[in-house]
């Protein structure tokens, strides 16, 4: 039968009778409906191996030497791996209605991690940002990042045209922020107080608020960070190292030229998995602040380009979820998948461009990429909103076909 005369009785084509690049495109942007984001899911587990991988890869002198067994932090980064998944699963069967009615209680309960991390938090260099539950370690900024993202996104949802019409609308989640950021300060974790602030103005933007209010927070925040860097001596040394690290290169500019060094011996196709000098005792937190630099040097300009695009694909998927979100009228969900998509954007442009040398550095992980427990499985956590997002959009968008013969759909 000719393929003009199937197509008119509505027989389709067997799949081996497809061209490859058909196949392909239907495999990834399937014309049926399916109940999920196959694309989204895919790049999500394809940056949690490349980050099994780069981990296991980057830790292996620094665990030789701290616990005399080399695979010490792959086997806790695997450990975290699959409790991630665990949760991305659970997280995955609960609507977004529950999230929407528990953001008050999220928002308290962040805002008492906060506040207990002060007061038994585990100290690392002068900084109390962990709290040790057995053999789990928890950073309570980052499950503050996700309850933040919550609560905001409740707050948009009930106060719309608030946001969009008068100025005490703008401001109230502001006034949250500023006690986060208090909170955080005290740490001192200034890196994750930029991370909310970037969140909670984007949202604001995206929500519709007027653009005289949104370009004069802006300049405010301008004004308190640039005072915050300035006041601390630690944090003006950053900046200064970061503009001439070759000033100070085994001071304030260590960090930096080591990771500029790997960068450059990385050139195009890199030096071979596993063949990093730099992760040999000479880049300090390679696998966690500074795993690019390490990806950079093993896998070459390649390696971070397969990163970046598929960090950013993700980004992008997250933002036309959010569009769409809104669209069907799914106001929360959509301003979750938004603020979801600001904080991967903004954090990964941060650890990338720390570790280039284009940004100070902040200590700022690479969702879903770096070592950091806490920091994997909240973005596991997130990654499984994003699927339920999806999902109930296309419930939403769904239609039952007409029956044809034989009582077939």
């Amino acid at each position: 039968m000719a393929r003009e005369q199937q197509l008119e009785l509505g027989i389709q084509a067997p799949e081996a009778a497809q061209s490859p690049w058909l196949r392909v495109r239907d495999y990834w942007w399937p014309q049926q409906t399916l109940m999920y984001d196959r694309v989204m899911l895919w790049l999500s587990l394809g940056l949690l191996a490349i980050s099994l991988i780069m981990v296991t890869s980057a830790s292996f002198p620094v665990g030789e030497r701290l616990t005399a067994n080399p695979f010490y932090f792959m086997i806790r980064h695997g450990m975290y791996l699959l409790l991630g998944l665990g949760l991305l699963a659970i997280t995955v069967q609960l609507p977004m209605q529950w999230w929407y009615r528990l953001s008050g209680p999220m928002l308290l309960a962040a805002l008492a991690g906060l506040v207990v991390v002060l007061l038994i938090g585990h100290e690392v260099n002068g900084a109390k940002r962990w709290i040790k539950l057995g053999p789990l370690t928890l950073q309570t900024a980052e499950v503050a990042k996700l309850c933040f993202v919550v609560y905001i996104a409740s707050y948009l949802t009930r106060r719309f045209d608030q946001v969009q019409e008068n100025l005490r609308g703008f401001i109230k989640p502001l006034f949250v922020l500023m006690v986060f950021a208090g909170l955080l300060l005290l740490q001192p974790d200034f890196g994750s107080m930029v991370v909310m602030i970037c969140i909670v103005t984007g949202m604001l933007f995206l929500a519709g608020a007027r653009l005289w209010q949104f370009f004069a927070i802006m300049i405010g925040l301008a004004f308190l960070l640039t005072f915050l860097i300035i006041k601390e001596p630690y944090r003006m040394r950053r900046v200064v190292s970061f503009l001439d690290p070759w000033q100070d290169p085994f001071g304030s500019g260590y960090q930096l030229t080591q990771s500029l060094m790997a960068f450059g011996r990385g050139d195009w196709f890199g030096e071979g998995l596993g063949n990093s000098i730099q992760k040999l005792q000479y880049l300090p937190e390679a696998h966690t602040d500074f795993i690019m630099a390490v990806v950079g040097e093993e896998l070459g300009f390649t390696g971070i380009l397969l990163v970046l695009v598929m960090v950013f694909a993700l980004v992008f998927r997250a933002m036309q979820l959010g569009r769409k979100a809104l669209h069907q009228g799914q106001q929360f969900s959509g301003f979750i998948a938004y603020g979801i998509a600001i904080w991967f954007a903004f954090q990964a442009m941060v650890n990338i461009g720390a570790a280039a040398g284009l940004l100070p550095t902040k200590g700022l992980t690479l969702p879903l990429v770096s070592y950091g427990g806490t920091s994997l499985l909240i973005s596991c956590i997130t990654i499984g909103l994003l699927l339920r997002v999806d999902y109930e959009v296309r419930v939403a968008t769904m239609r039952v076909a007409p029956l044809g013969r034989g009582g077939r759909a």
